[in-house]
């Protein structure tokens, strides 16, 4: 590998199909796409936008927290396992967090929960997901030591807010975590932020990233999956949506930040490495949506696999290595 991966873990097991030989594009899809079919659980309208991490335990080598909008159109969360990334195992019943702080018990209830991301952090896994505060948007925060048990902290923001997405280490001893600041409803605007924390409770220091760009992008952007710590820098991949004539339009790229001050942009690509092309990403509860929510990644190969929503309704995977995608976004770069 040119791009080293920094404190990477060795993933043999990394679920991994090879690039089509009539494949032009940087990322590739998995030809039995998708993974998660909407109607894997019997209550479940759709299952999509969820995240998985690397978790050996009796019930296999990977565990993750899915979004799960049952037939009433709640919007829950579940744990669920599997023993090859692939094909997944998801808990029939919604997670039911305790609290972390009893004190704060009465002020700080679950809402509903959407779009999660699990970012492991010293000792614990980390989830982060789009909570309610008096059923307005903000950014819910817990953890969890065994996909088990979960612990419910309080909201790291005021609403209204999405795409909470922590860095999967400190940086100069403050945890940091990408947000993107909107309002109620389908947010017509949105910039991604970094705040950074001293202790996962009290967040400051905000800084903008960047905005939208480019055409494709032009209407909004959020982070996607945890970063990926290179040699190069901190890789993100990011999703940015265009607003054309017959509505929103979710597709996904990847920009690489400064090590050090992450809301340094080094290098974002110009163009959409994946959108909306397939029948599974076009035709769904909320067409034309490709969002990327997690990813595996094996230090040793540089091989990533991406785990993405679909057309707000399942869930698929796609693939690249740390090369191809460094490699492109660097040389096709809008900054």
């Amino acid at each position: 590998m040119k791009t080293q991966i920094i404190n990477g873990v060795s993933l043999p097991n990394i679920p991994w199909q090879d690039k089509p030989a009539d494949c032009k594009d940087v990322i590739w899809r998995y030809d039995a796409n998708p993974i998660i079919p909407r109607d894997q659980l019997p209550t479940s309208n759709s299952i999509f936008n969820s995240a998985v991490v690397p978790f050996e335990s009796e019930r296999g080598k990977f565990a993750g927290v899915f979004r799960v909008d049952d037939k009433a159109r709640n919007m829950e969360l579940h744990a669920g396992f599997s023993k090859d990334g692939i094909h997944w195992d998801i808990e029939p019943d919604r997670i039911v967090f305790e609290q972390a702080d009893k004190s704060t018990e009465e002020a700080n209830q679950w809402g509903y929960g959407y779009d999660p991301r699990v970012c492991f952090i010293e000792d614990r896994f980390w989830v982060t997901w789009c909570n309610a505060y008096g059923w307005k948007p903000t950014i819910g925060v817990a953890y969890t030591y065994d996909f088990k048990t979960f612990y419910q902290c309080e909201n790291a923001f005021l609403p209204f807010n999405r795409n909470g997405v922590l860095f999967p280490r400190k940086i100069n001893g403050k945890y940091v975590m990408f947000s993107r600041p909107s309002d109620s409803g389908h947010t017509p605007f949105g910039d991604m932020y970094i705040s950074q924390s001293p202790d996962m409770k009290y967040w400051g220091e905000h800084r903008h990233v960047m905005g939208p760009l480019k055409a494709w992008e032009s209407k909004k952007i959020g982070a996607g999956p945890i970063p990926i710590e290179t040699s190069e820098g901190w890789l993100c991949f990011y999703h940015g949506v265009l607003e054309s004539c017959n509505g929103f339009v979710y597709s996904f790229s990847a920009c690489i930040l400064d090590k050090d001050e992450p809301w340094k942009v080094k290098y974002r690509c110009a163009e959409y490495l994946l959108s909306p092309q397939k029948i599974y990403e076009c035709v769904g509860d909320v067409q034309n949506v490709t969002f990327p929510c997690a990813t595996l990644v094996d230090a040793d190969t540089g091989r990533i696999a991406i785990y993405y929503g679909c057309a707000d309704t399942c869930v698929s995977m796609a693939f690249t290595t740390v090369d191809d995608v460094v490699d492109y976004v660097k040389s096709h770069s809008s900054v």
